[in-house]
């Protein structure tokens, strides 16, 4: 069982979201991944000395995929943004919830020490 006084913190070192959209607005023709990688590649440009390589997964919140935007992703955003095809990437849907669920559920792996491979503990998450 864990203790919650050797629990490691999890910290938000950077951020960057992408714009709201409504619907049949601005962005109603942008793919859902393509619109992701943006804040991925940001991201990288705004970290340049961090390894990608140490990225555990990239963890994204994105409500009702649908049609051609019916897949994972998280997954195809961080390819997009030029990760390394060995940087796994979760989607998530919970709604309006979508983005602090992606969050809470990174937290949650830093926290506990269950990465996707038991490695590092850096998600990307949104």
């Amino acid at each position: 069982m864990l203790s919650w006084d050797i629990m490691p913190e999890a910290y938000i070192c950077d951020a960057v979201r992408t714009p709201i959209g409504r619907y049949a607005g601005a962005l109603a023709g942008v793919r859902s991944d393509d619109l992701a990688a943006l804040p991925i590649a940001a991201l990288r440009k705004r970290q340049p000395t961090l390894n990608v390589e140490l990225i555990d997964d990239v963890i994204l919140g994105c409500a009702n995929q649908a049609g051609e935007d019916n897949r994972n992703v998280a997954r195809m955003a961080a390819l997009l943004a030029g990760l390394p095809p060995s940087v796994p990437g979760t989607t998530v849907n919970r709604l309006c919830g979508s983005g602090m669920e992606a969050i809470a559920q990174a937290a949650r792996a830093i926290k506990t020490g269950v990465t996707l491979d038991d490695s590092h503990g850096v998600p990307l998450s949104g």
